[in-house]
């Protein structure tokens, strides 16, 4: 069957299911209709039948939100919000990480690569340093991470009870730049391509320049643990933010305005996964990283915690099918 033949014949029931959804993701508490499983059954059916003939990635990518929208209804405990919490960290998230891959891996290579660019450039050339971050910058950075400081990572001393302030303040700022890298990508991309490429020199920059002045030991000590739930939840923001870009710049037969709203979708569950990441992140910097445990401990945690970032987005979910 054509293709064109086979929406016309159908496009009518689609319609009427996302219209279901759409009352039904309003209100919470709204009873689904007795012809809402039928309707889904029918749908998924659909959807299997668009990939085997090979239709349009259009046309499967439209089928598949509305499956997954569908699936997310039938199965939902109304009575129990925090077993629909539990599932999207241990499932929807992870898998939702791993459907966005290509969104995933270009926001990973602008960050992680210009960091590391940068990074190996002003620790062969010290000097260069200077034409990313200001003069005051450099000095408070050097006294931040000084080993005979005394504050790692503070700018001042502080004491163990003030650590819970700090907590308060790495969430408030490391939310402020994921929001900003994931917004701007309604700038067709480009604000969320440019803030990734920004974090990415100025990390990458402190790094380089540490290391070649001999205080790499104690940023990298510093860095390795809560580095890894929140540099991964930047470049997981800034694909959140491209994706909406991409649907501004190729809306494919969809108006811009219907493709943003499908992308969006998406896009706002994967930012619910970052401000989790985040908030793991800056309870690790406000109350381990800058401890006085050994480097060597640190590194180990560290290590650790990296595999285990790692390990629950490239398998956690995997057990669980979505709806074919």
């Amino acid at each position: 069957m054509k293709q064109s033949l086979f929406e016309s014949r159908h496009q009518g029931e689609w319609e009427h299911l996302a219209q279901q959804l759409d009352q039904l993701e309003r209100s919470r508490n709204m009873p689904q209709s007795g012809d809402f499983p039928a309707a889904y059954r029918r749908l998924c059916h659909h959807l299997a039948l668009a990939q085997a003939r090979g239709y349009s990635s259009l046309l499967v990518d439209t089928l598949q939100q509305l499956a997954l929208r569908g699936h997310q209804q039938l199965y939902r405990d109304r009575s129990r919000p925090s077993a629909s919490l539990s599932a999207f960290i241990l499932v929807g998230f992870p898998r939702l990480v791993r459907e966005q891959w290509r969104f995933v891996l270009a926001a990973s290579l602008m960050f992680l690569g210009s960091l590391v660019g940068i990074g190996l450039l002003v620790y062969l050339f010290p000097e260069l340093v200077y034409s990313v971050l200001g003069a005051d910058e450099i000095s408070q950075i050097r006294s931040m991470y000084d080993p005979a400081s005394g504050h790692l990572g503070r700018s001042v001393e502080r004491a163990a009870s003030e650590d819970w302030v700090m907590f308060g303040y790495y969430i408030m700022h490391n939310i402020g730049i994921a929001f900003q890298t994931f917004a701007s990508g309604l700038m067709f991309g480009l604000g969320s391509a440019f803030f990734l490429f920004f974090n990415g020199l100025t990390i990458g920059a402190v790094a380089g320049h540490l290391t070649q002045i001999g205080s790499g030991a104690t940023f990298w000590s510093f860095v390795i643990g809560h580095g890894a739930f929140e540099l991964t939840a930047i470049a997981l923001a800034g694909a959140a933010g491209l994706q909406l870009g991409w649907a501004l710049i190729a809306p494919g037969r969809l108006t811009r305005g219907e493709a943003l709203r499908l992308a969006a979708g998406k896009s706002v569950l994967m930012i619910g996964g970052v401000m989790l990441f985040l908030l793991i992140a800056a309870f690790i910097e406000a109350y381990w990283s800058s401890s006085a445990v050994t480097p060597a401990t640190k590194y180990t945690v560290g290590g650790l915690l990296w595999l285990l970032v790692i390990s629950y987005l490239s398998l956690a979910g995997r057990a669980r099918h979505a709806p074919e």
